[in-house]
């Protein structure tokens, strides 16, 4: 039946070589991604969790750090990289810029961990000077990053991440978006964290970020993951809201339907390390959207993979993507 209705959508791309194995023994026939899915994204953690700096530059050689925000990501999430990816930067002048985009990536993450998830006002003063602490460091040095490398979109785009949490004025965030921008138009994140700044509890107003992410979906080319800002606009429009099935409507289903037809489902689609997180923000979204025909075929395609975005939304991901994916 999906066959016929997605045509060669339907049809599975060829094995990728770098995949990493299926776990076996899954919970609910789910499991969490790791390492973006591939043994070279594996190896490049692996190096920059023992501190061996030789290590991660080998490990670098398949990817462009400057663009590609997902293996950037992992480096950002590892606890302990902060107390010696500075000396990397002080020490080795050809990857300097290197060394300070993913040291200025993981203030922003330790920063926010800092700071917590909790409420504003339940944030104790030492957790609000570690948080900008950590969030200035970051800045000074991916705005170095920045100035060294001009090519690249990723000191931007995270830019915009610690923007959130350090309150620059509006034309701060305005020059780093279009900055941004120049270096890609298309890129998915920094659409994603716009999106993100123009919900109503940034400082935008109601509608705003749903109508930027259609604005920005309708100049990607067929087969662009762009169709994720779309699908992600739903997600924080549910987070906003006070109704659990505020998606569950007729047109927001066709949008979503059609977004991920014309993005992740279409044959042009090209699945890098990390595709898993496009999927499974569609995913999310069709399925707090009641969807019922498109939100088959992407479960189908993850096969149980899990990411933890956009599902830390819930208060115990794994277990509602696998009740959602159960009900699919």
């Amino acid at each position: 039946m999906l066959g016929k209705l997605f045509g060669k959508v339907g049809e599975r791309p060829a094995a990728d070589p770098n995949a990493l194995p299926v776990p076996r023994g899954r919970r609910n026939g789910t499991y969490p991604v790791r390492a973006l899915g591939d043994t070279r994204v594996l190896a490049l953690v692996e190096a920059a969790d023992a501190g061996d700096w030789d290590g991660v530059k080998a490990a670098l050689a398949p990817f462009d750090l400057g663009r590609d925000h997902q293996v950037l990501g992992e480096l950002a999430d590892l606890d302990g990289m902060q107390d010696w990816i500075g000396r990397a930067a002080e020490q080795d002048a050809e990857h300097r810029a290197t060394a300070l985009l993913m040291s200025g990536a993981r203030h922003i993450v330790w920063g926010w961990e800092a700071r917590t998830t909790e409420r504003a006002a339940n944030v104790t003063r030492e957790q609000w000077r570690l948080f900008h602490e950590r969030l200035e460091i970051a800045e000074e040095q991916l705005l170095l990053a920045a100035e060294l490398r001009p090519d690249w979109v990723t000191p931007w785009c995270r830019l915009l991440t610690s923007a959130r949490g350090m309150s620059p004025p509006d034309d701060v965030k305005r020059t780093r978006y279009e900055a941004a921008l120049r270096r890609d138009p298309l890129d998915l994140e920094t659409h994603l964290e716009r999106a993100s700044q123009l919900q109503p509890r940034w400082g935008g107003e109601a509608g705003e970020a749903m109508t930027y992410a259609r604005e920005a979906f309708t100049r990607a080319p067929e087969g662009h993951r762009l169709g994720c800002v779309v699908a992600m606009a739903h997600i924080e429009d549910w987070v906003e809201s006070d109704s659990p099935s505020c998606l569950d409507l007729p047109y927001i289903q066709r949008e979503l339907r059609e977004a991920a037809k014309r993005s992740i489902l279409h044959p042009a689609y090209e699945r890098r390390p990390g595709w898993q997180q496009d999927f499974n923000t569609f995913a999310m979204a069709l399925s707090l959207a009641g969807e019922s025909i498109v939100v088959q075929r992407v479960f189908h395609e993850l096969g149980g993979a899990c990411t933890p975005w956009p599902w830390r939304y819930m208060a115990q991901p794994e277990k509602a993507y696998a009740r959602f994916r159960r009900h699919a």
